[in-house]
């Protein structure tokens, strides 16, 4: 038997499942080959990694991941930093480096538009994608806020306690009002004795953090309507999937509003998804861009929850793919999950890159068909190092893969086309309105109203007002040194009471 023979024979064996996401087909010894190379649907779930350098035709993968998704009926929410993959919603045309290439595949090249949603974090390029304070959960703000072990103990203490209470968190200003409430000294008292000692400072810190992240327009993420994850997981009336493109670029200056927004889906899917084993296709894929941001800006304990969900979520029937640059911007312990491994060419530029390739390569199934350290280096754009894991889960051979060209459009929409996907849309329409119901600010102040008419009508004669408390109090004084003249403009707006403005510098 042949080299060719023998490569036919084993890959041919090695590759032969369906219904799969077809990626490509096989190439060996430069001929593109006609076997079929792609994911079982069965193993969506089990995750995976798309990782190459700039320029070698990711976001192309990506699109294919996605489009094969949608037409096996699987529903996809792509997490779009760089803003490249809009063409999804609109067919493809059929140029001639296209038909050459599909030539060679012996396949016939049909352009496809699909059925395509938009959200955003402003709303402006999409239905808007907020979430409440609760859903988000102490830990996941905390990193938001960048908050230190203490810091960060404290705000799960607040969240406890306005659990007990009755107090909804919402959105910031519900924070910021709780954070003020508890400045008052004889309720800071009550609740140290009750949660442990809650400082000055550490209010004025979580206090001064809000601040921050309103000034990088962290108020937008937060409010209601939240988002519905049924509304991820839909298919349209030809059993296609429906696909859900979030628009990041805004983000791509603040990494932790991009942090925040993508822990906070895979949190609500994680909690809200009931278990379902193994199915026969996935209820979602999600597909995160940029994934590196998310590991080199996690503090130990929410790496930790990332690493656990990552581990459990495939049970509830969502597969998650990591795309970034090199294999070890993933932590070792969450790669180690991931089933499906589609490299492009790497570029070993730095003694970092030789070491990413030197174990990229080594987590490859050994093959006596490629010398995988040279081919690593000398793939061309849109061929990929591809290997899987069977429906038996069982890895497959190691494929140098000559991809196929999506469908859709290798482009993004313009301005004009966006606008008039958005108007077709009724999630902007729902999503896109503001639901303002009492939560804690409200709570708070009809306390306060109530705590000082009593004081007025001399309920309370045994000494000054909640309402002369709070704006006396250590704690407001200190905020007043730490946060700045805004913050307590701010908290002395909330009260009722006017003060001169003065020039600052936060």
């Amino acid at each position: 038997m042949t080299s060719v023979e023998n490569f036919n024979s084993q890959l041919s064996q090695g590759y032969d499942f369906s219904p799969l996401v077809a990626l490509g087909q096989a190439k060996y010894k430069e001929k593109v080959t006609d076997i079929q190379v792609g994911i079982p649907l069965s193993m969506l779930n089990r995750h995976g990694l798309i990782a190459g350098a700039t320029g070698t035709g990711k976001t192309k993968t990506v699109q294919l991941l996605v489009e094969g998704c949608a037409l096996a009926g699987v529903p996809t929410l792509v997490m779009d930093m760089k803003g490249d993959i809009s063409g999804l919603a609109v067919a493809g045309e059929a140029k001639d480096f296209i038909l050459e290439r599909y030539s060679q595949f012996g396949k016939e090249y049909i352009p496809h538009g699909f059925d395509t949603e938009f959200m955003s974090l402003t709303g402006k390029t999409g239905y808007q994608r907020r979430t409440t304070i609760i859903e988000l959960g102490p830990l996941m703000l905390a990193q938001m806020l960048e908050l230190n072990d203490t810091q960060t103990s404290a705000l799960s203490a607040i969240f406890l306690y306005c659990d007990r209470e009755g107090l909804a968190l919402l959105d910031l200003e519900d924070l910021q009002s709780v954070l003020k409430y508890l400045s008052q000294k004889e309720i800071n008292e009550d609740f140290s004795a009750e949660y442990g000692l809650l400082s000055p400072a550490t209010l004025s810190v979580i206090l001064r953090k809000t601040i921050t992240l309103e000034q990088q327009e962290g108020k937008v993420l937060f409010g209601e309507p939240s988002l519905d994850i049924d509304d991820l997981l839909t298919t349209n009336s030809k059993g296609e999937g429906k696909i859900t493109i979030f628009k990041l670029e805004d983000s791509q200056s603040k990494p932790n509003l991009f942090c925040t927004a993508v822990l906070g889906i895979l949190a609500e899917l994680y909690t809200q998804l009931p278990e379902a084993g193994d199915l026969k296709q996935p209820k979602l894929v999600m597909i995160i861009d940029e994934a590196h941001l998310l590991f080199q800006l996690a503090s130990p304990a929410l790496q930790q929850q990332i690493e656990t969900m990552i581990k459990l979520i495939r049970s509830k029937g969502v597969g998650i793919f990591f795309c970034t640059q090199l294999p070890d911007d993933i932590p070792a312990p969450i790669l180690s999950q991931l089933g499906t491994k589609i490299q492009h060419a790497l570029r070993a530029f730095t003694e970092r890159d030789r070491k990413a390739m030197k174990t990229a390569v080594e987590n490859y199934p050994i093959t006596e068909f490629y010398t995988t350290s040279e081919l690593i280096t000398s793939l061309g754009v849109g061929e990929i190092l591809f290997t899987t894991l069977n429906p038996k889960g069982i890895p497959t051979p190691l494929a140098h893969v000559y991809n196929y060209t999506p469908r859709s459009r290798m482009d993004v929409l313009s301005s004009d086309e966006l606008q008039g996907f958005l108007e077709k849309s009724s999630l902007v329409t729902y999503y896109n309105q503001v639901i303002d119901r009492d939560s804690a600010t409200e709570i708070l102040s009809k306390k306060l109203d109530t705590d000082d008419r009593k004081s007025s009508s001399g309920d309370d004669s045994s000494g000054p007002s909640l309402l002369s408390k709070i704006v006396k109090s250590k704690i407001v004084k200190d905020l007043t040194k730490s946060a700045g003249n805004s913050v307590v403009r701010e908290l002395l707006g909330y009260l009722g009471i006017k003060v001169r403005k003065n020039k600052t510098f936060f």
